[in-house]
């Protein structure tokens, strides 16, 4: 019985150590948004947090301001909780829940987050003295929602979300793959499509390399590197802002894109350490955003 009871406590320290070093964390995924101070972070699952991040690249191409990307990501949140729902309220579809009898475009545009985003903020900047106006009543001249007062609720955490995904606030977010989750292949060039795509072409000028390293050094292949940059004439901070927009993009869209690996400023995030975030790393540099995909 003695030596029942000892196997007992043994196989169950060793399930603890299990959980405790699990490099991918333990649980399902998650992407955790964390806030300044003492303040609570903001939990949300890997699609949320890459819908999230094409709402943000779709205001970031458009040179919107931060005010625009919190008033989208509250609307989202409050309308399909940043799902990409095909279902909704009569023929609502969509992040947005935007309808195509209301002439928002056909199912199958509403469905593409990046048309969705951008039929959103079509509307939204045709209001006058939108980024001065109370959340509510700017989501509401847009959605001309049955409930107006909704959306008001999930302004804290859009703010949240916004200043991360701007890149106002570096190494705020951090996805962790759920424990024994197998790592999708990836491929650097659909990573550079989509980051294109959403960014829009001023995202990767000429000097953008997809394999080899950065700024003269070895990295991991296959690799995208993404010289950091404004599109138009910036300050220091700018440009760090926009290697952390770029970066926290990578992470958001880790999982569905099969990213590894995302280094930028002397930071890195990787997959099988994940439940560690951004460490510091002499590996990473500041002129560019490294983006590693699993082979």
């Amino acid at each position: 019985m003695r030596l029942a009871a000892a196997c007992v406590v043994l196989l169950g320290l060793a399930g603890y150590l299990l959980v405790r070093h699990d490099p991918g964390g333990s649980g399902p995924a998650r992407c955790t948004v964390t806030a300044a101070g003492d303040g609570e972070p903001y939990v949300i699952e890997p699609q949320q947090a890459a819908n999230a991040a094409t709402i943000e690249a779709v205001a970031s191409a458009r040179g919107l301001p931060e005010r625009a990307v919190t008033i989208a990501l509250a609307t989202a949140m409050q309308e399909s909780a940043l799902r990409n729902i095909d279902y909704g309220d009569r023929d609502s579809v969509g992040l947005f829940q935007q309808r195509p009898s209301q002439g928002w475009g056909t199912p199958e545009q509403i469905m593409d987050p990046v048309y969705a985003a951008g039929k959103f903020y079509d509307h939204l900047v045709e209001i006058p003295g939108y980024s001065r106006l109370p959340l509510t009543v700017a989501a509401q001249r847009v959605q001309r929602s049955g409930f107006p007062d909704a959306y008001a609720k999930h302004e804290s955490r859009a703010a949240l979300l916004t200043a991360a995904l701007t890149g106002r606030r570096a190494a705020s977010l951090t996805c962790v793959p759920d424990a024994g989750g197998s790592t999708v292949a990836g491929d650097p060039v659909r990573v550079r499509e989509k980051l294109v795509r959403e960014f829009g072409e001023d995202v990767l000028p000429d000097s953008a390399r997809v394999g080899g390293g950065g700024s003269g050094r070895s990295a991991p292949d296959p690799v995208l590197s993404v010289p950091v940059h404004t599109p138009a004439r910036g300050t220091e901070t700018d440009v760090d802002r926009r290697g952390w927009e770029v970066a926290h993009w990578a992470v958001a869209h880790s999982f569905e894109l099969g990213i590894e690996r995302v280094s930028y400023g002397k930071r890195v995030w990787e997959a099988d350490r994940a439940e560690e975030g951004w460490r510091t790393t002499e590996d990473a540099y500041r002129s560019e955003v490294v983006i590693v995909t699993a082979r």
